[in-house]
């Protein structure tokens, strides 16, 4: 059963800073909107406090950008930025995911989606406490996370069966392997290497966009 979300579908880019310093970020950024990107996630490892300024200006920018090309804006892992400069939705961590205290926080308008890595229990226990969206993997191995564990196709299946919410599959995922999670369940496709590793970041994320045929639109 397809997850019911229309809004998590699609390609699922995620910003890395090391793939988009700041003089280019944003033109990088509006590359794969324009590529065909339909959910833009802001993940950055800088310092939360010592960099605040630039990681609220960089996700502000990154909303309204978003906003123009309705597509989803996201925010990895940091609720009180996603709530300062109010951000549609937030990512988080499986064991990170109080999703309670982060509705009391961030109110019910808000999307959440949480990773549960290898794990349909996880997955079940996710959308049973209110996440709006699950994400597994990694499937491949990953440039961004070389040492995440890496998990079967059939987790997608597996979950596919038994979870209505929108399944997100990430990790080493490229042009040629992302079909087959998507023929295995998978309704976006989180990639930042293969998007924004790319010298034509459009092309690529073009050419992911095209892997769900007509369920991009």
């Amino acid at each position: 059963m397809a997850g019911q979300n229309p809004l998590i579908s699609g390609l699922y880019a995620i910003t890395e800073a090391r793939l988009m310093p700041e003089p280019v970020f944003l033109a990088r950024a509006e590359a794969a909107l324009r590529g065909g990107a339909r959910i833009l996630q802001y993940r950055d490892k800088g310092d939360v406090v010592a960099e605040a300024p630039r990681r609220r200006r960089q996700a502000g920018a990154l909303r309204e950008l978003c906003a123009r090309y309705n597509a989803l804006f996201v925010v990895n892992d940091d609720p009180l930025l996603a709530q300062a400069i109010g951000a549609p939705a937030l990512h988080v961590g499986a064991e990170d995911a109080p999703l309670a205290a982060l509705r009391g926080q961030l109110g019910r308008a808000i999307l959440i989606g949480v990773s549960c890595y290898g794990s349909v229990r996880q997955a079940q226990e996710a959308a049973a406490r209110g996440a709006d969206y699950v994400a597994f993997g990694s499937f491949f191995a990953s440039p961004s996370k070389p040492l995440a564990p890496v998990v079967s196709m059939d987790v997608l299946t597996a979950a596919r069966a038994v979870i209505e919410l929108p399944i997100v599959a990430i990790g080493g995922i490229t042009e040629a392997n992302g079909g087959a999670l998507i023929a295995a369940g998978a309704d976006a496709l989180a990639v930042i290497s293969g998007v924004f590793a790319a010298e034509d970041v459009e092309g690529a994320a073009r050419r992911f966009t095209a892997l769900f045929g007509d369920r991009k639109e």
